[in-house]
Protein backbone atom coordinates (compact mmCIF):
# COMPACT_ATOMS: atom_id res chain seq x y z
CA UNK A 1 0.00 0.00 0.00
CA UNK A 2 1.28 3.47 -1.06
CA UNK A 3 2.91 4.69 2.65
CA UNK A 4 1.44 7.83 2.33
CA UNK A 5 -2.22 6.41 2.36
CA UNK A 6 -1.54 4.31 5.26
CA UNK A 7 -0.03 7.41 7.35
CA UNK A 8 -3.40 8.93 5.87
CA UNK A 9 -5.67 6.39 7.20
CA UNK A 10 -4.27 6.20 10.90
CA UNK A 11 -4.04 10.17 10.84
CA UNK A 12 -8.32 9.66 10.41
CA UNK A 13 -8.76 7.40 12.84
CA UNK A 14 -6.11 8.62 15.57
CA UNK A 15 -8.09 10.77 17.41
CA UNK A 16 -10.32 8.85 20.91
CA UNK A 17 -13.94 10.61 19.51
CA UNK A 18 -13.09 9.15 16.26
CA UNK A 19 -12.41 5.43 17.57
CA UNK A 20 -15.01 6.00 20.18
CA UNK A 21 -17.39 6.34 17.09
CA UNK A 22 -15.99 3.23 15.54
CA UNK A 23 -16.84 1.28 18.39
CA UNK A 24 -20.69 2.65 18.64
CA UNK A 25 -21.04 1.84 14.68
CA UNK A 26 -19.54 -2.08 14.99
CA UNK A 27 -23.10 -2.60 17.16
CA UNK A 28 -25.27 -1.18 14.87
CA UNK A 29 -25.31 1.70 12.33
CA UNK A 30 -26.33 4.90 13.47
CA UNK A 31 -27.46 8.37 12.65
CA UNK A 32 -26.04 11.21 13.74
CA UNK A 33 -28.14 12.51 16.62
CA UNK A 34 -28.38 8.83 18.59
CA UNK A 35 -24.32 9.27 17.87
CA UNK A 36 -24.18 12.65 19.81
CA UNK A 37 -26.58 11.60 22.35
CA UNK A 38 -24.55 8.54 23.06
CA UNK A 39 -21.17 10.35 23.03
CA UNK A 40 -22.52 13.73 24.58
CA UNK A 41 -21.41 15.62 22.38
CA UNK A 42 -23.21 17.98 20.16
CA UNK A 43 -23.84 16.89 16.43
CA UNK A 44 -21.59 19.43 14.57
CA UNK A 45 -18.34 17.55 16.23
CA UNK A 46 -19.89 14.16 15.40
CA UNK A 47 -20.19 15.93 11.43
CA UNK A 48 -16.89 16.26 11.45
CA UNK A 49 -15.30 13.30 13.11
CA UNK A 50 -17.91 11.21 10.91
CA UNK A 51 -16.78 13.18 7.52
CA UNK A 52 -12.91 12.28 8.55
CA UNK A 53 -13.95 8.55 8.89
CA UNK A 54 -16.11 8.62 5.13
CA UNK A 55 -13.14 10.36 4.01
CA UNK A 56 -10.96 7.36 5.34
CA UNK A 57 -13.41 4.97 3.49
CA UNK A 58 -14.59 3.19 6.93
CA UNK A 59 -17.79 4.65 7.27
CA UNK A 60 -20.45 5.12 4.97
CA UNK A 61 -23.92 6.29 4.64
CA UNK A 62 -27.24 5.21 4.30
CA UNK A 63 -30.57 7.31 3.89
CA UNK A 64 -33.48 5.75 5.21
CA UNK A 65 -36.86 7.76 3.94
CA UNK A 66 -35.46 11.26 5.64
CA UNK A 67 -32.26 9.94 8.26
CA UNK A 68 -29.03 9.14 7.15
CA UNK A 69 -27.59 6.43 8.99
CA UNK A 70 -23.72 5.80 9.22
CA UNK A 71 -22.49 2.19 8.80
CA UNK A 72 -18.84 0.61 9.69
CA UNK A 73 -17.28 -0.92 6.99
CA UNK A 74 -15.28 -3.21 9.04
CA UNK A 75 -13.63 -5.31 6.25
CA UNK A 76 -12.02 -2.20 5.13
CA UNK A 77 -11.31 -1.15 8.76
CA UNK A 78 -9.67 -4.50 9.01
CA UNK A 79 -7.43 -4.71 6.06
CA UNK A 80 -6.65 -1.13 7.12
CA UNK A 81 -5.50 -1.59 10.19
CA UNK A 82 -3.34 -4.44 10.00
CA UNK A 83 -1.64 -2.90 6.44
CA UNK A 84 1.37 -2.01 8.47
CA UNK A 85 2.33 -5.40 8.78
CA UNK A 86 2.43 -6.43 5.52
CA UNK A 87 4.53 -3.16 4.20
CA UNK A 88 7.32 -5.25 1.75
CA UNK A 89 4.84 -8.00 0.82
CA UNK A 90 4.59 -8.49 -2.55
CA UNK A 91 1.08 -9.91 -1.76
CA UNK A 92 0.26 -6.75 -0.28
CA UNK A 93 -3.94 -5.68 0.09
CA UNK A 94 -4.02 -8.53 -3.16
CA UNK A 95 -7.58 -9.76 -0.69
CA UNK A 96 -9.08 -12.07 -3.09
CA UNK A 97 -7.07 -15.11 -5.21
CA UNK A 98 -9.37 -16.68 -7.90
CA UNK A 99 -8.71 -19.17 -10.46
CA UNK A 100 -10.72 -18.22 -13.53
CA UNK A 101 -9.59 -18.74 -17.34
CA UNK A 102 -10.07 -16.33 -19.96
CA UNK A 103 -13.20 -18.24 -20.91
CA UNK A 104 -14.98 -17.84 -17.97
CA UNK A 105 -14.22 -13.68 -17.75
CA UNK A 106 -15.44 -13.09 -21.02
CA UNK A 107 -18.52 -15.17 -19.97
CA UNK A 108 -19.28 -13.21 -17.24
CA UNK A 109 -18.78 -9.71 -19.11
CA UNK A 110 -21.24 -11.34 -21.79
CA UNK A 111 -23.67 -12.18 -19.46
CA UNK A 112 -23.70 -8.53 -17.33
CA UNK A 113 -22.74 -6.34 -20.09
CA UNK A 114 -24.84 -5.35 -22.96
CA UNK A 115 -23.78 -4.63 -26.22
CA UNK A 116 -23.83 -1.21 -25.81
CA UNK A 117 -21.59 -1.44 -22.88
CA UNK A 118 -24.13 -0.63 -19.85
CA UNK A 119 -23.99 -3.10 -17.72
CA UNK A 120 -27.33 -4.69 -16.51
CA UNK A 121 -26.78 -5.52 -12.89
CA UNK A 122 -23.98 -6.01 -11.19
CA UNK A 123 -22.86 -9.63 -9.63
CA UNK A 124 -23.69 -10.69 -6.46
CA UNK A 125 -21.36 -13.35 -6.10
CA UNK A 126 -17.86 -12.03 -5.60
CA UNK A 127 -16.22 -13.66 -7.77
CA UNK A 128 -18.28 -12.56 -10.59
CA UNK A 129 -18.54 -8.88 -9.21
CA UNK A 130 -15.11 -8.49 -9.05
CA UNK A 131 -14.50 -9.43 -13.22
CA UNK A 132 -17.15 -6.19 -13.49
CA UNK A 133 -15.50 -3.77 -11.64
CA UNK A 134 -11.92 -5.06 -12.90
CA UNK A 135 -13.04 -4.63 -16.27
CA UNK A 136 -14.67 -1.00 -15.55
CA UNK A 137 -12.10 0.48 -13.38
CA UNK A 138 -9.81 0.60 -16.15
CA UNK A 139 -11.59 3.48 -17.67
CA UNK A 140 -9.33 5.44 -14.98
CA UNK A 141 -5.86 6.83 -15.94
CA UNK A 142 -3.11 5.36 -13.38
CA UNK A 143 -2.11 8.15 -10.96
CA UNK A 144 -4.98 11.19 -11.70
CA UNK A 145 -6.90 12.26 -9.16
CA UNK A 146 -10.81 12.27 -9.98
CA UNK A 147 -13.60 14.65 -8.11
CA UNK A 148 -16.62 12.49 -6.68
CA UNK A 149 -18.68 14.08 -9.45
CA UNK A 150 -15.77 12.86 -12.13
CA UNK A 151 -16.23 9.26 -10.66
CA UNK A 152 -19.81 9.55 -10.48
CA UNK A 153 -20.42 10.90 -14.69
CA UNK A 154 -18.23 8.11 -15.40
CA UNK A 155 -19.94 5.18 -13.57
CA UNK A 156 -23.34 6.82 -15.03
CA UNK A 157 -21.94 5.83 -18.55
CA UNK A 158 -22.33 2.09 -18.23
CA UNK A 159 -24.74 2.00 -14.79
CA UNK A 160 -27.36 4.16 -13.28
CA UNK A 161 -26.78 3.57 -9.65
CA UNK A 162 -23.15 5.36 -9.04
CA UNK A 163 -23.12 5.35 -5.34
CA UNK A 164 -23.28 1.73 -5.40
CA UNK A 165 -20.25 1.40 -7.99
CA UNK A 166 -18.57 3.38 -6.57
CA UNK A 167 -18.43 1.94 -3.07
CA UNK A 168 -17.68 -1.24 -4.48
CA UNK A 169 -14.59 -0.18 -6.04
CA UNK A 170 -13.14 1.55 -2.55
CA UNK A 171 -14.31 -1.53 -0.40
CA UNK A 172 -12.65 -3.95 -3.25
CA UNK A 173 -8.92 -1.84 -3.48
CA UNK A 174 -9.71 -0.88 -6.69
CA UNK A 175 -9.73 3.01 -5.45
CA UNK A 176 -8.84 5.24 -3.13
CA UNK A 177 -10.76 7.86 -1.61
CA UNK A 178 -9.68 10.55 0.87
CA UNK A 179 -11.81 14.50 0.82
CA UNK A 180 -14.06 12.86 -1.59
CA UNK A 181 -11.38 12.75 -4.28
CA UNK A 182 -10.75 9.26 -5.66
CA UNK A 183 -7.25 7.50 -7.31
CA UNK A 184 -7.62 4.43 -9.04
CA UNK A 185 -4.79 1.94 -6.77
CA UNK A 186 -2.05 0.48 -8.58
CA UNK A 187 -3.27 -2.80 -10.18
CA UNK A 188 -0.95 -4.91 -7.98
CA UNK A 189 -3.04 -3.64 -4.83
CA UNK A 190 -6.39 -4.98 -6.95
CA UNK A 191 -7.81 -8.36 -6.37
CA UNK A 192 -6.22 -11.15 -7.82
CA UNK A 193 -7.66 -13.08 -10.90
CA UNK A 194 -5.46 -15.98 -11.59
CA UNK A 195 -4.97 -18.20 -14.72
CA UNK A 196 -6.79 -21.89 -14.28
CA UNK A 197 -4.78 -24.36 -15.56
CA UNK A 198 -6.78 -26.65 -17.37
CA UNK A 199 -5.92 -30.64 -17.40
Amino acid sequence: MQLEKMVAFHKAIGDPTRIRIIALLRNKPLHGQAIAEKLALKPPTITHHVKRLKDSGVVYSRRDKNTIYFHLDTKRLEFMSTSILRIGDDQIVKAYEMKMSDKEKLKILHSFITQDGRLKQLPSKLKKKIVILSYFAQGFEPGKVYEETEVNEYIQTFYDDFATIRREWIMQQFMYRENNRYERNPTEMWPIIVESKKR
